[in-house]
Protein backbone atom coordinates (compact mmCIF):
# COMPACT_ATOMS: atom_id res chain seq x y z
CA UNK A 1 0.00 0.00 0.00
CA UNK A 2 1.07 3.18 -0.55
CA UNK A 3 1.09 6.40 1.63
CA UNK A 4 -1.17 9.35 1.22
CA UNK A 5 -0.13 12.55 0.60
CA UNK A 6 -1.56 15.25 2.69
CA UNK A 7 -2.24 18.70 1.70
CA UNK A 8 -3.15 21.14 3.63
CA UNK A 9 -5.37 23.89 2.86
CA UNK A 10 -5.09 27.19 4.07
CA UNK A 11 -8.30 28.37 4.64
CA UNK A 12 -8.46 31.81 4.63
CA UNK A 13 -11.47 33.35 6.56
CA UNK A 14 -14.01 35.21 4.61
CA UNK A 15 -13.97 39.04 5.26
CA UNK A 16 -16.99 40.69 7.18
CA UNK A 17 -19.51 42.36 4.49
CA UNK A 18 -19.87 45.34 6.27
CA UNK A 19 -16.41 46.33 7.38
CA UNK A 20 -15.01 44.28 4.46
CA UNK A 21 -12.42 43.23 6.92
CA UNK A 22 -10.78 46.13 8.72
CA UNK A 23 -13.05 45.55 11.96
CA UNK A 24 -13.94 49.19 12.01
CA UNK A 25 -16.79 51.31 10.54
CA UNK A 26 -17.62 55.53 10.12
CA UNK A 27 -20.21 56.82 11.49
CA UNK A 28 -21.19 60.60 11.44
CA UNK A 29 -20.98 62.84 14.63
CA UNK A 30 -24.33 64.65 14.96
CA UNK A 31 -24.13 68.10 17.44
CA UNK A 32 -26.57 70.14 18.65
CA UNK A 33 -30.55 70.16 18.90
CA UNK A 34 -31.23 69.87 14.67
CA UNK A 35 -28.74 67.31 14.89
CA UNK A 36 -26.53 69.28 12.61
CA UNK A 37 -23.70 66.81 11.27
CA UNK A 38 -20.26 67.60 12.02
CA UNK A 39 -17.49 64.88 11.12
CA UNK A 40 -17.46 61.15 11.30
CA UNK A 41 -15.95 58.92 13.65
CA UNK A 42 -14.38 55.33 13.73
CA UNK A 43 -16.22 52.47 16.00
CA UNK A 44 -16.24 49.22 16.20
CA UNK A 45 -18.42 47.25 13.82
CA UNK A 46 -21.03 45.22 15.76
CA UNK A 47 -21.53 42.76 12.60
CA UNK A 48 -18.08 40.74 13.48
CA UNK A 49 -17.59 42.69 16.68
CA UNK A 50 -13.86 43.74 15.18
CA UNK A 51 -12.50 40.63 14.02
CA UNK A 52 -12.88 41.70 10.75
CA UNK A 53 -13.84 38.06 10.08
CA UNK A 54 -17.66 36.94 8.63
CA UNK A 55 -19.93 35.64 11.39
CA UNK A 56 -21.00 31.72 11.43
CA UNK A 57 -24.32 31.17 10.21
Amino acid sequence: MAARKTTQRSAEPVKCSVCHGSGEVSRTVHVGRKRRAVGQQTGLCLNCLGSGEAPAE
